[in-house]
């Protein structure tokens, strides 16, 4: 069964997802133009990509222990989860830049003193490198180091799924939902990587 769904992930272009991913932001904005997304479109625009782009991100987590427990093989489409996802936090970044707050020195402040704003801000910051190295001339170029730098991954997850639950108001599970599978899936690589080291 396994071998056979494999065999049918093979003959799917990963360019396809590219167009799929591009569907989801025109949707909301959709719902924005035309009163489908409730009271406040700007928030609901904004929190709508954040989510989507935290769930991409788990999602490429996920792809190294599906293959390893399953043997469920998506590799090839691991590149193409991350590019979105990229897209869909700068979207989201972009939407609260110029539709929501506006003002410079009050997105400065924010950033300052908001601790779910700064820790958002590293973790897009941090995903600019990993973008701009998912190419197969990056990869060819920065050879062993190109695994070392994409192991961001794992500290972009995790500081997306903290801005998360602090973005949340009020105590509110489907953010720490979100958190846990992403702290269960990197706990999931470490005797992996402890294997590695004492090899």
């Amino acid at each position: 069964m396994i071998d056979r769904c494999n065999q049918m992930l093979r003959r799917l272009p990963p360019w396809g997802l590219y167009l799929l991913g591009a569907f989801y932001p025109a949707w909301l904005l959709y719902l924005g133009l035309t009163g489908g997304s409730g009271p406040d479109p700007v928030k609901a625009l904004e929190h709508g990509l954040g989510e989507a782009a935290l769930q991409l991100v788990i999602l490429g987590l996920f792809v190294t222990p599906l293959r390893r427990f399953t043997g469920l093989n998506l590799l090839r489409f691991r590149r193409a989860i991350g590019v979105l996802a990229f897209a869909y936090v700068t979207l989201h970044l972009l939407v609260w830049l110029v539709l929501d707050v506006q003002i410079l020195s009050q997105i400065l402040r924010d950033i300052a003193k908001r601790p779910y704003i700064t820790i958002g801000m590293v973790g897009f910051a941090l995903m600019l490198p990993l973008a701009l190295t998912s190419n197969n001339r990056a990869t060819r170029w920065l050879g062993p180091r190109w695994r070392q730098l994409h192991r961001l991954t794992y500290l972009v997850a995790l500081l997306g799924g903290l801005h998360y639950v602090m973005l949340a108001k009020g105590f509110q599970m489907e953010p720490l939902i979100y958190l846990a599978v992403i702290v269960t899936l990197l706990l999931l690589r470490l005797p992996r990587q402890t294997k590695r080291r004492l090899a």
